[in-house]
């Protein structure tokens, strides 16, 4: 069980994101999440988008690098995926 970052590749205001999942459960994501500094105010429902500045501190904390179609697959498998709207 893994939390998972793809890497920086989608644009929004000026900065490259990621999204960071978790494929366990939705504690071990906010609680990976807290320890990187990302409030939970920002959880997108299945994911956090987390800018670029902060991947290589995500890794160094333990999240795994993901091709961003392995990530969905991953999440999906664990039954975390949420629709969306």
């Amino acid at each position: 069980m893994a939390i998972l970052i793809d890497k920086p590749l989608w644009h929004f205001r000026g900065e490259k994101w990621s999204h960071l999942v978790s494929d366990t459960s939705y504690e071990e994501l906010h609680s990976f999440a807290e320890k990187l500094g990302i409030p939970k105010r920002v959880f997108q429902g299945d994911h956090y988008d987390i800018p670029e500045r902060f991947w290589q501190k995500a890794v160094d904390l333990g999240a795994r690098p993901t091709e961003p179609r392995e990530l969905v697959k991953r999440l999906r498998a664990a039954g975390l995926r949420k629709r969306r709207k």
